[in-house]
């Protein structure tokens, strides 16, 4: 396996997922938009495939989850009535020198982090001096370490005291103490820090004097809690139920970087699971464990994944946490976890003035339901499988390889048909056995160049399986079956393909596992 720097390791799969059909600026013959991207031929297929396996774990495991697919536009009242009007900010800050702009709270909390490494080399340190090393008692009694927890301790309680009140001058000096510094510049030239609403809007409207404002909506959340009572009646739910949604959100991200990690156009895959009052923090805790679970089941590696719990509560929330993923820049939020109480519900019945209560017939009274929510972008998720699977190996004899080590029901195109040469009717038979497999397969067709450079395409695209049509085959209705991860090779029954390729790379193979 090559060895390469974070920050090259992620060009590279830029570059790949733009020269094998998975990403592409958006408008490039226009020289593009900043944070806007489309997604090609593979990567809409890949995209697909992580929205159906999220869809199917949600929905279709679970007989009290139902789903629903609300419209963009909502009425404007709606995010009135949720707290995006007045209180979906960014705390923003720009360099004077660099003229670069950045969000305060990540300064803050990349610094941190930055203190969190110096505790982790000085306990790999001493891991490598001492037999039989005890990590916590180590951090409880080592000066250094004490003095760094010391520091995070104090950072984190003053961020969150300013949050909480609204002190953007004591966020700015949060930043000046710690003596952060813009990476571009290299200077602590800072200006004061201004919050920035994050909502698109529009006018709805044929005539520009009769129209009204209306807005993109900036989460999926809202379209599921204002048809909670319509999915509760017609469905015959009963408390805790769950109604699921993905589709598009819309947020004027003025910091958008690192390619579709944060982008002003996404999808966002949601679930809000209403509970009894009182309940709501065990199943908070059933759904981080179900959650990360549902992560560790794709073979990315447990290690590329930890729990980071808030230190700044959503003001709808009495309990939050992330599901954090090692993204070639570093461990980012991937998935929140959020016990939202009855905030949403509640707001909607004081702005709309209809009840939205559950009448509970085992307590044989009436109240608002308290909300338990999962809520994963699958343009991240999209970009924690990339970044996983990319990989640029070493074979033996020295030459290399780029393969893609998606999970094979996640794949694209779940096995690539050739005919070892284009004549003597092997070109026929393969097609047939195309033909006979996609009724039930995404496969693809492919007889240009060697077999050997065939493979290596394959396995820049991700696909699992190639299978190859040769003479023999012609003969005795068998063929060769290569495996992309091991690039073993075995033959077999042509009869015996669909049956494979069932077993190796549907969405069953994942959801057994759950």
């Amino acid at each position: 396996m090559s060895s390469v720097k974070p920050e090259d390791h992620f060009k590279n799969i830029i570059s790949h997922c733009k020269e094998y059909g998975y990403i592409f600026p958006s408008s490039e013959i226009y020289d593009g938009m900043s944070a806007v991207y489309d997604y090609g031929q593979n990567g809409a297929e890949l995209k697909k495939n992580i929205r159906e396996y999220w869809w199917k774990s949600m929905v279709q495991m679970h007989e009290n989850i139902v789903g629903i697919d609300a419209a963009i536009f909502m009425h404007p009242t709606t995010w009135k009535a949720s707290g995006h009007v007045d209180a979906f900010n960014d705390p923003l800050i720009d360099n004077k020198d660099s003229k670069k702009r950045y969000r305060a709270d990540v300064l803050i909390e990349e610094h941190v982090a930055k203190i969190e490494d110096k505790i982790n080399k000085e306990v790999e340190k001493a891991a490598k001096r001492f037999e039989n090393f005890d990590v916590a008692m180590f951090r409880s009694t080592n000066a250094r370490v004490l003095e760094y927890q010391k520091k995070i301790e104090e950072i984190n309680a003053r961020f969150k005291n300013a949050m909480e009140a609204n002190d953007l001058a004591e966020v700015r000096q949060i930043i000046v103490d710690c003596e952060i510094v813009d990476p571009i510049s290299g200077t602590r030239n800072w200006t004061d820090v201004r919050q920035f609403n994050l909502m698109f809007s529009t006018q709805l409207g044929s005539v520009s004097e009769e129209a009204s404002t209306v807005y993109l909506r900036p989460e999926t959340a809202q379209g599921i809690f204002v048809n909670y009572l319509n999915v509760q009646k017609t469905g015959r739910m009963k408390i805790p139920f769950g109604i699921a949604q993905t589709g598009k959100a819309f947020r004027n991200e003025i910091v958008a970087r690192q390619f579709i990690f944060r982008m002003r156009e996404f999808e966002q895959m949601e679930m809000q699971f209403f509970v009894r009052p009182g309940t709501e923090m065990e199943w908070y805790e059933y759904w981080k464990k179900a959650r990360l679970n549902w992560h560790l089941v794709l073979g990315l590696g447990a290690d590329k994944y930890r729990y980071h719990d808030h230190i700044k509560l959503a003001h709808y929330a009495n309990a939050a946490c992330d599901i954090e993923h090692q993204f070639p820049f570093g461990f980012k939020e991937l998935e929140g976890i959020h016990s939202r109480t009855d905030f949403d519900l509640k707001q909607h019945e004081q702005y709309s003035g209809k009840k939205l209560q559950y009448f509970d017939p085992e307590l044989n009274q009436s109240y608002v339901p308290y909300v338990v929510e999962t809520s994963v972008g699958l343009d991240r998720l999209f970009l924690s499988v990339m970044s996983s699977a990319y990989k640029e190996e070493v074979l033996e004899g020295g030459d290399t390889r780029v393969v893609l080590g998606l999970p094979p029901a996640l794949a694209p195109f779940k096995a690539a048909i050739f005919p070892l040469i284009k004549k003597d009717g092997l070109p026929e038979l393969a097609e047939k056995i195309m033909t006979d497999l996609k009724f039930d397969h995404m496969v693809t067709y492919d007889e240009k160049d060697t077999v050997g450079k065939r493979y290596r395409r394959q396995d820049a695209i991700g696909t699992p399986y190639c299978i190859t049509v040769d003479h023999q085959s012609l003969e005795d209705q068998t063929v060769t079956i290569r495996h992309r991860d091991s690039m073993e090779q075995e033959r077999v029954a042509i009869s015996q393909l669909n049956s494979i390729l069932t077993a190796k790379t549907s969405l069953k193979s994942l959801l057994s596992q759950l």
